[in-house]
């Protein structure tokens, strides 16, 4: 059976959604040419963040010990995409844990994806991302980007026992990078980190959002 994850507040949690967004009107601009893309079908529209992150995660990289690069995996995702994504996974949930009421459902699906009204990857303030060498190699990060907590045995999460001490140290110097940027980390999924949302404020104290839903 399905159980919360102890302390970590979920992105679907009613505080969380109860944070105002005061829109700042910065564009979405393409991270391609200014940092490393995973290449494959999620550049393009997925390679595009807002303007406030993308100066935080170039500061992030800059930061970064020699050797090591951010590689994004995926930034801005259109709301009809991050519908599909829920929906599918929330399906997945229903048929793996049959007792789970709607209500539960909703927050264990919320541990891998965030429900549309709350999204912060449709306001192009969150991204995934990873760690690689110059020649592009990713590094050990204890699963793949997008692996779900019943895949990885839940060692998605950041904090996840049982890591092996070279994922934890390259976790560790991910967060090192990101964590003065100003980036957040969405505690579930060790890949997923945000600046202006409502997670981030909510997790910085700070009064309002200041991403809400854009479109490219």
């Amino acid at each position: 059976m399905w159980h919360p994850p102890g302390d970590i507040v979920l992105i679907s949690d009613a505080r969380v959604a109860a944070i105002p967004v005061h829109e700042s009107g910065e564009p979405l601009v393409d991270v391609r040419g200014r940092l490393r893309v995973r290449p494959g079908d999620r550049d393009g529209d997925h390679a595009h963040v807002r303007a406030g992150l993308l100066a935080r995660l170039e500061r992030a990289e800059r930061s970064l010990p020699g050797g090591y690069h951010l590689l994004i995996v995926e930034g801005y995702r259109s709301i009809a995409d991050q519908r599909a994504i829920f929906d599918g996974y929330r399906a997945e949930l229903a048929a793996r844990f049959p007792g789970l009421d709607a209500a539960e459902l909703t927050a264990a699906t919320s541990r891998y994806v965030s429900p549309v009204e709350i999204a912060p990857h449709t306001a192009g303030a969150a991204v995934d991302l990873t760690l690689c060498a110059p020649d592009g190699t990713e590094y050990d990060m204890g699963t793949a980007v997008d692996d779900t907590p019943e895949q990885s045995e839940g060692a998605c999460y950041t904090a996840a026992p049982g890591l092996s001490d070279t994922a934890r140290e390259h976790r560790k110097i991910l967060a090192a990078a990101l964590e003065p940027a100003g980036l957040v980390n969405y505690p579930t999924e060790w890949w997923h980190w945000s600046y202006g949302d409502r997670y981030w404020a909510y997790t910085t104290g700070a009064s309002h959002a200041t991403y809400g839903p854009a479109t490219l």
